[in-house]
């Protein structure tokens, strides 16, 4: 028999807003553990308190900003119709079921006006993490970082062909300073100094969005994108460090300045990394070595021609400062350039009585040349590292930490377009997606542990009951 379910919107009810919200609602979990009052401290000079019209409270503004990026609502005009009817939204807000949700326009006015040039998201990221900290949430011991890139909303074709100089890497002085003591421990005179001409280069720059960059890479959609350069902590997959940088910037570029700021900021003392194979570069594994800390970096092969001998198959004598080829002869040392790579070559007649030649020579080469690059040798201590078991498993849950993090932000939280046009307003929408997903991380861990000390309890106590009962039996 169907039970016809009859109209009753006209019936008058008494409610209690909070009974119509689930218990295990996540909204309430982030409410409970997470302190949402520091935002009014951080926005308190940003107010008129004495003149003017009633501003709405930031807290509750940011909060809105909070549920469009937890639930990825990436209308601001959606998520306020979305508030209007969504009783768990309203509870979360402070509203009642009658009371008027602010507008739209509020939340874009703010961020036109009020809020721009200002670093408050990055407050508010940073706040939420020291947060974590306090719970017991976040280690600082061992640390993931990688890129994804976000799609920029720029068309790839409205472009204008731009030349800018080549910038100079920060760590050219120190680089040629390695090269001249290198090269007069192996009794040859320093390279003369060449005055550093500005190279220049041509990149495409968008009409649509100028501070999006062209990006071209293996296995990536070519076009204008930004990228969201992230690093998070081993113990719960917190996210540590956010970082925005155009499409067309190296994954290298930004890493050491952001290594020191996460750990000057949250005072931790990082012993491990984990990174891919793209910050596998001479530079970045000098400085980490110099800063002691420990790298688990994923190896690459160099250019090299299929079917030939590539380098590793030569291996570096140190005490001899010479490499051993496959058939047992020697490759000494003949010069260092001004890139900073020392080459080794092999004697010709070797070479063309050698029964590998034919896997070893390349094109019309009568000798084979290896270049080792003058801080190599701290590529070396990554690799064996990344053989001892500790290597492999700090590597391994890369994976697991990192990866699993993009792809949360992606799927669950419409991190894979911008919203917005422009560094600052992509970095505020990586910088409150990353809040967000450490407020729910906090949330459901805490939460998880406060069940599983109450069950400990309550185990506890039926033992004792058991024990008694024995007893008095």
């Amino acid at each position: 028999m169907i039970n016809e379910i009859k109209s009753k919107q006209q019936k008058l009810e008494m409610v209690y807003i909070e009974n119509l919200v689930p218990q295990d609602h996540i909204l309430r979990k982030i409410d409970k553990y997470i302190d949402f009052s520091f935002i009014r401290e951080l926005t308190k000079d940003l107010y008129c308190h004495d003149n003017g019209r009633p501003a709405v409270d930031p807290v509750v503004l940011f909060k809105m900003l909070f549920i469009g990026y937890l639930f990825g609502i990436r209308s601001e005009r959606q998520l306020v119709r979305d508030i209007e009817v969504n009783v768990a939204y309203r509870w979360f807000l402070g509203f009642s079921l009658t009371d008027k949700i602010p507008d739209h326009s509020t939340i874009s006015q703010n961020r036109r006006r009020r809020f721009k040039n200002t670093d408050i998201a990055q407050k508010i990221f940073d706040n939420i993490v020291l947060q974590a900290i306090s719970h017991g949430l976040v280690e600082g011991k061992i640390l993931y970082t990688d890129s994804t890139h976000l799609k920029a909303n720029a068309n790839k074709r409205k472009f204008i062909e731009k030349e800018v100089e080549k910038s100079i890497k920060d760590y050219m002085l120190e680089l040629d300073k390695a090269i001249d003591e290198d090269r007069i421990a192996h009794g040859k005179k320093p390279l003369k100094k060449t005055e550093k001409t500005s190279e220049t280069k041509t990149i495409k720059e968008s009409t649509t969005d100028p501070e999006s960059g062209y990006m071209i890479r293996d296995g990536k959609p070519e076009g204008f994108f930004y990228l969201d350069h992230r690093t998070v902590d081993s113990k719960h997959n917190i996210i540590v460090d956010v970082h925005v940088t155009p499409g067309n910037v190296n994954d290298v570029d930004p890493y050491l300045s952001r290594i020191d700021r996460i750990i000057n900021t949250f005072n931790f003392n990082v012993k491990y990394v984990g990174l891919d194979a793209g910050y596998f570069t001479n530079y970045i594994c000098k400085g980490l070595a110099d800063r002691n800390i420990t790298y688990a970096i994923a190896t690459k092969l160099g250019p090299h021609e299929k079917g030939k001998y590539t380098k590793n198959k030569f291996q570096y004598v140190k005490e001899w400062d010479v490499y051993a080829c496959p058939n047992n002869c020697f490759l000494k040392y003949k010069t260092t350039t001004r890139q900073g790579y020392k080459e080794y070559v092999c004697d010709k007649e070797i070479c063309s009585n050698c029964r590998f030649k034919y896997k070893c020579l390349t094109g019309k080469s009568e000798f084979r040349t290896i270049r080792r690059h003058v801080w190599e040798e701290y590529k070396d201590k990554n690799i064996a590292f990344l053989k001892t078991d500790k290597g492999k498993r700090i590597y391994k849950r890369r994976k697991e930490t990192i990866e699993r993090s993009f792809a949360d932000s992606k799927e669950l939280h419409g991190l894979r377009y911008c919203r917005f046009r422009g560094l600052a307003k992509v970095s505020e929408q990586c910088l409150l997606t990353a809040a967000v997903q450490n407020m729910k991380k906090i949330a459901r861990v805490l939460s998880l542990l406060f069940f599983k000390g109450i069950n400990k309890i309550f185990m506890l106590k039926s033992e004792i009951y058991c024990e008694n009962l024995y007893a008095t039996a």
